[in-house]
């Protein structure tokens, strides 16, 4: 059949098969006999446990993204923020349960000259053809034979979830809630559906030789390009706290947020193997060392680089972002690297993505309130690029692999295979600004998202959106101050009043307060 296997891996590691049109990321072995004799449906109970580890680790990333975020922007944009992250993980579930996962794993439906570009939406429409209790076939060939084909689609799904809400965190207060669901749905649909087929569906990404392990180029490219589209055709907000662009409200809530993805991630990388075994194992530890390593280089620019704006102190902040950068650079080579190479990436991301950080920060025209940009555009580039750079030698190609190999006979760093991940890098990242820009341009174009001045993006934020606040200033007053009874004299109570806008001494409102002072911007 010349039918494209994406993820047919036994659970006892890595295969050793040489033949490239039967391979796909991670470990394939087309002599795997198949899946007879571990249960009574005859998967694998190691595995499919395994795999639903992983799909609650990557969930959680998504409301740790949302703590991430919510505590990076200013008090009164904390819920809002932090809703556009919860959002999505019910709306783009859904839709992937109804045509994302087709699109994605179907079989070709958009084909030119024996490239593949879609997936047919009748393959899985609505999971027709997803089953519980049979592994997940396509064209009559099994796709992952291990666990449920239902299971596979879960894990798929997280990423589909995660993905948009990364994008949001770069224009806070820009796009309210409803307007966002419109939007974040269309970009599911146009935008990460065709990308995650090109390289994980047996698209044309993967038949020209790229690799994307994890994600660089299918969630941290498409969302931080995405983001730089939305910056440039939503603008800067109209009144944006200083002296630092993105100020956060709530450092603690950074720290925590920080630590939930991180702890996700290990299911983001790790669960990309399909397998329980060595696999796992090598992209587990890459994705401990590389951010590790990332955080304290971080922490080092922030503290010796004598910049304008840089205070030259380590802080949680930095600390935060060089610990995402790392997570970021080695997502796309986690199985195909060395514990040392995956150092190499998280000092290499730092290094590069901290100047630009400062750039868009201090000197671009952007507003990107959260690092989007710097953290999973660029980040997400430069792991792509790392795949053809760091990955393991020749030697891991053929029957007689070494052992230390991470994925033997998968791929290995050479000039053609860097040439292949910057072209398909270059390519994801183009293809995601212009689609998204044309979508964002559209949305705005037709009045659906356009908060331009400082009273429209009032209204986005937390109390005028929802009649809700992230923090409750409660004023201890006695209750004699209020009648109410002689038997609840001298009795402490707590009044809260509903917020209401920061006004100078005009009356007008006040929309440029540092996030630091008080009730925040």
């Amino acid at each position: 059949s010349d039918l494209f296997l994406l993820f047919d891996a036994p659970c006892v590691g890595p295969s050793r098969s040489q033949d490239p049109v039967k391979m796909s990321a991670p470990g394939v072995d087309r002599s795997w006999p198949g899946w007879q004799g571990t249960n009574e449906f005859g998967f694998d109970t190691g595995c499919t446990g395994f795999m639903f580890l992983c799909s609650c680790l990557v969930q959680f990333m998504t409301p740790g993204l949302g703590f991430f975020y919510s505590g990076m922007v200013p008090e009164k944009s904390a819920l809002a923020t932090a809703m556009q992250s919860f959002v999505s993980l019910s709306l783009i579930f859904m839709l992937w349960c109804f045509c994302g996962f087709t699109l994605t794993f179907g079989t070709p439906g958009i084909s030119i000259g024996g490239w593949n570009f879609l997936g047919d939406i009748r393959t899985y429409f609505a999971l027709s053809g997803v089953s519980t209790y049979a592994p997940l076939q396509r064209a009559g060939a099994v796709v992952v034979g291990q666990f449920p084909g239902m299971l596979f689609m879960l894990f798929q799904s997280m990423f589909a979830v995660l993905t948009p809400a990364l994008m949001s965190g770069a224009f806070v207060d820009r796009m309210k809630l409803i307007p966002y669901m419109f939007f974040i749905s269309v970009w599911h649909l146009l935008v990460y559906c065709p990308l995650a087929y090109w390289n994980w569906g047996g698209g044309w990404m993967f038949q020209l030789g790229a690799w994307d392990f994890a994600g660089g180029m299918v969630v941290h490219e498409a969302a931080g390009f995405s983001a730089l589209a939305c910056l440039c055709v939503v603008g800067r907000r109209a009144k944006i706290p200083q002296p630092v662009t993105s100020q956060p409200h709530n450092i603690p809530l950074v720290i925590l947020g920080t630590a939930l993805l991180w702890f996700g991630w290990f299911g983001f990388n790790a669960g990309s193997a399909m397998t329980i075994g060595g696999l796992a194992t090598i992209a587990f530890v890459n994705t401990q060392i590389s951010p590790g390593v990332a955080m304290v280089v971080w922490m080092l620019l922030d503290w010796t680089v004598p910049l304008k704006h840089n205070v030259r102190k380590p802080n949680a902040l930095g600390i935060c972002t060089g610990a995402l950068v790392g997570l970021v650079v080695i997502t796309p080579s986690a199985g195909f690297v060395q514990p040392t190479a995956a150092a190499l990436a998280g000092f290499l991301g730092a290094l590069v993505c901290w100047p630009v950080a400062y750039w868009v920060t201090y000197h671009s025209k952007l507003d990107d309130a959260c690092f989007t940009v710097p953290i999973h555009g660029v980040g997400g580039l430069l792991g792509t690029l790392f795949v053809g750079i760091l990955s393991d030698s020749a030697d891991c190609i053929g029957a007689d692999a070494p052992k230390w190999c991470a994925n033997p006979n998968t791929c290995t760093r050479s000039f053609l295979q860097f040439g292949i991940q910057l072209f398909t890098g270059l390519v994801t990242a183009v293809y995601s600004f212009g689609m998204t820009w044309v979508i964002a341009k559209i949305f705005r174009c037709t009045g659906i998202s356009h908060l331009v001045t400082a009273e429209e993006q009032e209204s986005a934020r937390d109390w005028q959106s929802f009649r809700e606040v992230a923090y409750r200033r409660c004023e201890p007053m006695q209750s004699e101050e209020l009648y109410m009874g002689p038997w609840l004299a001298n009795i402490p109570y707590a009044l809260c009043p509903d917020p209401e806008p920061d006004t100078d001494e005009e009356g007008s409102t006040v929309t440029d307060k540092p996030s630091w002072q008080g009730n925040g911007m």
